[in-house]
């Protein structure tokens, strides 16, 4: 039985030699700033504090300079990183004598005072809970969101260390068994039931795992399916993950984490549509809001396993599965060809070149209409066993 797996699934055991071999490349060292001790970071918040007094002092209007978080012009890509924000970035000034800007500023100081109390207690808090400690100052919880990414930018520090976390949104199943930072022994072998993303994926320890592969879902109802099919153990021991969606930071920290664990090869199972691939993209090379910390997010190994827009023309997928391209598509097309690491995507190119010719796109659901369980039985087993990934 063992010895017939491995015949079957021999592409991926090549593939995943050739990723041992050039790990070393892949790897690039993890931003110094991960070492960041709770001495330095109470330092560099006084430091911020600091500046603010003495602006006081000197009767002028305090102000905030935080790296912009959402211009292309900001990132520069690198093949071995992906998407990761440049020294010289252009800034948002955040003042406290403009209408327009003084709520974020008074944001952004109740925040790191309640930052700077967690670090000193060494006590974690969610983002969640900060949001709750003052809701009609906050007014919303993506408000909370956006200020602990500014200070994590802004102070060059990642999140973890500002001993915030954020509620998970993402699951994980399959041949997979590690220790939460309390010790907490997590199993996530159940075939019936799959595992919350941890929320402190930093402290996951003691990671033992006997897959061949981890296979990022974009949706959690094909998860779900694939669950319920029993997929990790039919198959061969895997690992199945999804962000169910957009992926939340503790999602693409989990696959950055068996990535770093592991060295299997990771594929991604997405839509064939222009938001579909996105999904992908961030999990392989990273976004422009979180570029400052592409070295622990992005898993530049990540290949596209599917849905891909040739396979719907090659399995002849029938046409009323099949989905125009909304203008909206279309446009988000268009911007993804024009992103730098396309350049060096020539097989992604194609496929997408493909889609914006086709003007349609399907979903990964679409293949029921060819089979009801063609995804779990038929597809995945044959992309698998015969390299149908680019």
């Amino acid at each position: 039985m063992e010895s017939n797996m491995s015949e079957q699934f021999v592409e991926i055991d090549n593939f995943g030699l050739e990723l041992l071999e050039n790990v070393d490349m892949m790897m690039e060292p993890q931003h110094s700033h991960e070492e960041v001790s709770s001495q330095e970071v109470l330092i560099l918040i006084e430091k911020v504090i600091l500046e603010i007094v003495t602006s006081l002092s000197k009767d002028e209007a305090p102000v905030l300079v935080l790296p912009n978080r959402s211009s292309w012009a900001n990132v520069s890509f690198d093949n071995a990183v992906g998407l990761q924000m440049t020294s010289g970035s252009s800034v948002t000034t955040v003042r406290s004598n403009c209408s327009s800007s003084v709520t974020k500023f008074g944001h952004i100081l109740k925040v790191l005072s309640t930052i700077y109390k967690l670090v000193q207690s060494n006590v974690y808090a969610t983002k969640r809970d900060i949001y709750y400690n003052d809701t009609q100052l906050f007014g919303s919880q993506r408000t909370v969101d956006s200020i602990v990414d500014d200070i994590s930018c802004m102070l060059k520090v990642p999140r973890r260390r500002l001993h915030v976390l954020a509620t998970s949104k993402g699951f994980i199943s399959g041949d997979l068994c590690y220790l939460e930072e309390d010790s907490t022994k997590v199993d996530c072998h159940s075939n019936s039931t799959a595992t919350p993303v941890s929320s402190n994926v930093g402290g996951i320890r003691n990671i033992v795992s006997s897959a061949k592969f981890v296979l990022i879902v974009e949706k959690d109802a094909t998860f779900q399916k694939l669950l319920d099919y029993d997929f990790c153990t039919k198959l061969c021991p895997c690992i199945m993950i999804t962000g169910k969606g957009v992926p939340d930071v503790n999602s693409r920290l989990m696959v950055r984490k068996l990535w770093d664990t592991l060295h299997i090869p990771i594929f991604a199972l997405v839509d064939a549509d222009p938001y579909g691939i996105e999904i992908m993209c961030i999990y392989k090379y990273g976004s422009v809001a979180m570029s400052f910390e592409a070295h622990s997010l992005t898993v530049p190994s990540v290949m596209w396993l599917g849905l891909l827009p040739s396979d719907l023309h090659r399995l002849r997928v029938p046409e009323d599965a099949l989905i125009p391209l909304t203008q909206r598509d279309q446009n988000k097309l268009t911007s993804l060809l024009k992103r730098p690491y396309l350049a060096c995507q020539p097989a992604w190119q194609r496929e997408m070149e493909m889609m914006q010719r086709s003007k349609v796109k399907a979903e990964i659901q679409s293949l029921a209409s060819i089979a009801p369980d063609f995804l779990s039985r038929v597809y995945l087993p044959n992309k698998l066993r015969y390299g149908g990934w680019i």
